[in-house]
């Protein structure tokens, strides 16, 4: 079992390195799931209102800190906005909308302090600044511990910079081998905002496999996963761990905090323990040539089919 003290920091608190991740967990499975994780050890459950799961989520929460015997305050939870985007009919949100937002997500989750609260998404181009704006103020008003964004670029960070508005404290991105977006990933470090990892396994052929869970993965990319000889496969073979195991041990030692989904209790726990073994410096060069660029995890940009 991992070591649940194991953190990063975050602004002036602190998030655990290994998340739980609800993208694709609908609402009625949500309860169920996300307290068996947290029975089984996860101290970290991320979900967001474009997930339409936060209502299961906060019952589940509930449910695994009444059962695992722990406080509210020993489970971070991360929720994030929907900004809307006019493209799809739906009014990107202004000030006053993301406050409302923010409460409707408070509300759904039965939490009265978010720990981490991000914009989805850099879509509405005149409103990403009033979206900045009300985060920044429920942080200064105790209703968030921490703020951030999600699927963010350099430039879009830039214009929060320009209106002399605080940074973000961390941005959650698509970084797997694949995926490893060096140039943004050293622009956040340069910045101090924290990179999370979403879509750690894409690399995986298990990894939206089934119907319905729609991605930009190539045809290459899908047989890559299935191949024999594959990188990960040898070397968690070598390690004598999971290929899942191995993608998430990847993202933690490079610094990033992993959010896997699975609803299988030995899989839960399998994606917890990655603190028993250490890459090899030689590993990490090798696996640093691997990437093949951009992330696969949007199908069409909606942040409702991201992780």
């Amino acid at each position: 079992m991992t070591n649940l003290q194991e953190q990063f920091q975050l602004g002036n608190t602190k998030i655990p390195a290994v998340g739980f991740g609800t993208y694709l967990i609908a609402d009625d499975d949500a309860a169920r799931v996300v307290a068996e994780a947290i029975v089984n050890g996860y101290r970290h459950i991320d979900t967001a209102a474009g997930y339409h799961n936060e209502a299961g989520v906060g019952a589940g929460i509930a449910d695994g800190i009444a059962r695992a015997g722990i406080t509210r305050d020993e489970v971070f939870v991360t929720t994030k906005l929907w900004p809307g985007n006019a493209a799809w009919g739906d009014p990107p949100k202004g000030y006053d909308e993301t406050r409302a937002a923010f409460e409707a997500s408070r509300k759904a989750l039965g939490l009265d302090v978010i720990d981490l609260y991000l914009i989805h998404a850099p879509s509405g181009a005149d409103k990403r600044v009033e979206q900045w704006r009300a985060l920044c103020d429920l942080k200064a008003e105790g209703c968030v511990r921490a703020i951030g964004v999600s699927n963010y670029t350099e430039s879009h960070i830039g214009e929060i910079r320009d209106a002399g508005l605080p940074m973000p404290e961390a941005n959650q991105i698509e970084l797997h081998p694949w995926s490893q977006k060096p140039a943004l990933v050293g622009f956040l470090r340069a910045e101090g905002i924290l990179p999370i990892a979403y879509s750690s396994l894409v690399p995986l052929s298990t990894w939206r496999a089934e119907p319905g869970q729609s991605s930009a993965k190539t045809e290459e990319m899908k047989a890559d996963s299935q191949n024999a000889e594959s990188p990960f496969r040898e070397m968690a073979a070598r390690y004598q761990v999971s290929e899942a195991q191995l993608l998430l041990r990847w993202g933690v030692q490079n610094g990033f905090p992993v959010l896997p989904k699975s609803m299988n209790a030995d899989r839960m726990r399998a994606n917890l323990d990655l603190f028993g073994f250490e890459i090899s410096s030689e590993d990490m060069t090798v696996l640093a040539t691997l990437d093949r660029g951009d992330g696969v995890a949007w199908a069409t940009g909606d942040p409702r089919e991201m992780g």
